[in-house]
């Protein structure tokens, strides 16, 4: 019997801890994309929220309002070098990304004030914006991803992906 006990209790133990691991795992968990221009380090950090039956783009992420390109903080860009992304010149130095959907194009917004929350956005921060490339997914994409490569910037989400060229300048 007393076996019984102590075994019964280890396993409520296992359970408990497991569901406290599972809770702290965040909605939104933190994301990075990075790539290298020429032997200099350019990262963006950003929160990667999931789909969870939610109408995305024209929902969630209301077409033609600025939206902070993922969740939980500002989507922050951090450049070592100097880049071209489309047709903007972007010093190396610290950004904020912010994405104009509407449901025909995007606009990639790269602004100049870092360290906000959320949308805390002001135009007259912004160092340009650019249009991006937009087309449908072939199938759901259920957490948001963003991916850097020598040569591009990705976001998908939903049914959406979103491309603009990059490369150093």
């Amino acid at each position: 019997m007393k076996q019984l006990l102590i075994t019964t209790t280890l396993i409520l133990a296992t359970v408990g801890f497991a569901t406290a691991q599972q809770k702290k795992t965040p909605a939104s968990p933190p994301a990075e994309a990075t790539a290298m221009f020429g032997g200099k380090a350019v990262s963006i950090k950003y929160g990667s929220p999931s789909v969870k039956g939610r109408k995305i783009f024209g929902g969630l992420v209301p077409f033609g309002e600025v939206w902070r390109a993922g969740a939980n903080s500002a989507t922050a860009l951090h450049t070592e070098t100097d880049l071209m992304i489309g047709s903007l010149s972007v010093p190396k130095g610290d950004y904020t990304i912010y994405v104009l959907p509407s449901a025909t194009e995007w606009m990639l917004i790269i602004n100049k004030q870092t360290g906000q929350w959320g949308t805390e956005y002001s135009q007259s921060n912004d160092l340009g914006r650019v249009k991006m490339t937009v087309k449908a997914t072939p199938a759901l994409v259920e957490s948001y991803k963003m991916t850097l490569t020598a040569a591009a910037l990705q976001l998908e989400w939903e049914n959406t992906v979103a491309t603009i060229p990059v490369k150093a300048k």
